[in-house]
């Protein structure tokens, strides 16, 4: 049964608490109800996250094409292994909704729907090719309309976890706090930062940004140990499509292995 928004409220609120400076959210991404299922049953889970990258590589298709109406569909199922881990009254759920699609708050409206409480919006358009950096003011005002969406929806205390690129477009750290503070004044909870495929953030990097923003930092959990981070002071750390793309490789080499004839054992 389909909550009421002052239930969604109340697991938003609780996805809110868990964001705290130096003793972080950590969220193993998933993309799909059986994963959803998996990781909902770990009893040090506090919360679900998507990951764009693979919702769309569950659904086979690529990221850089995934419509909202698919995310949804990969959203949904993983609403769908919640529920059948019997934890969706107590695990609040993130949706990667990308960048927010053509309209924010409609998306974000959308996205409520379904259970989702909290989602990563990004700073980039993804509906040119390539993919262009939205301006400032343009990325602001669509961090607060998705704020808006979640409110008209009923869930004020909607989680958005504000993604900027703008490493991956020859951007400062500089860069980075400019745009942060703005999200952060326009609703969001955090500031999702990487580097965009291009580098990896140093932990000299890391603790800057965390100094800048008032610990509202959400990283990757790349290059550097989840205890480094921690004791940097961010307030969230995901770690992507990783264990997507970990099970996608271990999935070829065993299939390669029993279609080409090896030795080969169940294992179970």
């Amino acid at each position: 049964m389909a909550k009421s928004p002052e239930e969604l409220n109340q697991l938003a609120r609780r996805l809110k608490s868990f964001h705290i400076p130096g003793q972080p959210l950590i969220l193993t991404n998933v993309y799909d109800g059986c994963t959803a299922r998996l990781i909902a049953s770990i009893p040090s889970t506090k919360a679900l996250a998507t990951a764009s990258f693979a919702i769309a590589s569950s659904l086979g298709i690529d990221d850089s094409t995934m419509s909202l109406g698919d995310n949804l569909i990969g959203v949904s199922r993983v609403a769908i292994g919640l529920r059948s881990a019997g934890k969706a009254d107590a695990l609040p759920l993130s949706a990667d909704l990308m960048d927010g699609y053509a309209d924010p708050a409609e998306t974000v409206r959308q996205a409520i729907k379904l259970g989702v409480v909290g989602c990563n919006i990004e700073d980039v358009d993804n509906s040119v090719q390539p993919p262009r950096l939205r301006t400032l003011e343009e990325a602001r005002s669509r961090i607060a309309d998705a704020v808006r969406g979640a409110r008209e929806a009923g869930v004020p205390d909607f989680v958005v976890n504000a993604r900027t690129d703008v490493l991956g477009f020859e951007g400062t750290i500089d860069d980075v706090v400019e745009r942060g503070q703005a999200y952060l004044e326009s609703g969001a909870t955090t500031v999702f930062v990487w580097g965009v495929m291009k580098r990896v953030i140093t932990e000299k990097e890391v603790r800057e940004m965390v100094n800048r923003l008032d610990g509202k930092l959400a990283v990757l959990a790349q290059g550097l140990t989840l205890e480094v981070l921690q004791q940097c002071g961010v307030s969230r750390i995901s770690i992507g499509p990783t264990l997507l793309l970990k099970a996608l490789k271990f999935m070829e080499n065993e299939a390669t292995a029993i279609l080409e004839g090896k030795q080969w054992s169940m294992g179970w």
